[in-house]
């Protein structure tokens, strides 16, 4: 199913292979996914385990989705891109947001919105490692630029928790616009319309690519 190149990258990565290749995460839900296994020669259905069938719009809140999820949700809409590239971006978004207590579906989800799923057809290009429009307050004005990919994602990451938390960052500041925002204002992607953007669709549009997500 996976090319030896890239279960070396993810055990060089630190990813168990398990772990990272194995469906949903540690939230649960109404449904269960079930499989056939051989017991004394005879087929018996055993569970899995609960299967998170709705994602949670809250911004401080524990993400449901496997890496291996994640990267292929990016690949399904840009085939084109690095499978590398973007199991390095998952990898940071995930570990960030658990150290910082942020959703990793939703700030994924935003990302894919703010960046057209990496094809960065607006007026912030790929190489600022700018994954959330930050600092792009129009068509003409490029945003922020990070040094690299990890400290990009940290930024993110960051300015969602500046909105959505009072708490203390884990990690050093490296969101430049972290103090500029009114802390604690904002709790799930809804409210995100008007603060983090000006569109009123914005917060729908986030939950939109959450369903979708969630739907492959």
């Amino acid at each position: 199913m996976y090319s030896r190149q890239f279960l070396l990258f993810l055990l060089f990565f630190g990813f168990s292979v398990p772990s990272f290749c194995g469906e949903e995460g540690e939230k649960g839900s109404t449904t269960g996914e079930k499989k056939r296994v051989v017991v004394a020669g005879k087929a018996k259905a055993v569970s899995r385990g609960p299967k998170m069938a709705m994602p949670s719009v809250m911004i401080m809140d524990w993400g449901g989705k496997a890496p291996v999820s994640l990267i292929r949700f990016m690949l399904m809409n840009n085939e084109g891109l690095d499978s590398m590239y973007v199991s390095r971006l998952v990898k940071s978004y995930i570990v960030e947001c658990r150290l910082e207590g942020v959703n990793h579906d939703v700030a994924f989800c935003q990302m894919c919105l703010e960046t057209g799923f990496l094809k960065f057809t607006g007026s912030v290009g790929r190489y600022q490692n700018n994954f959330c429009g930050m600092g792009a307050v129009d068509a003409f004005s490029a945003g922020d630029w990070f040094g690299s990919l990890e400290e990009g994602v940290r930024a993110h990451i960051q300015h969602l928790k500046a909105y959505a938390s009072m708490g203390p960052l884990v990690t050093p500041m490296v969101d430049p616009r972290f103090n500029r925002v009114r802390r604690g204002t904002v709790f799930t992607v809804y409210d995100l319309s008007g603060t983090w953007a000006a569109d009123p669709d914005y917060g729908f549009k986030i939950d939109y690519l959450l369903k979708k997500l969630y739907r492959n």
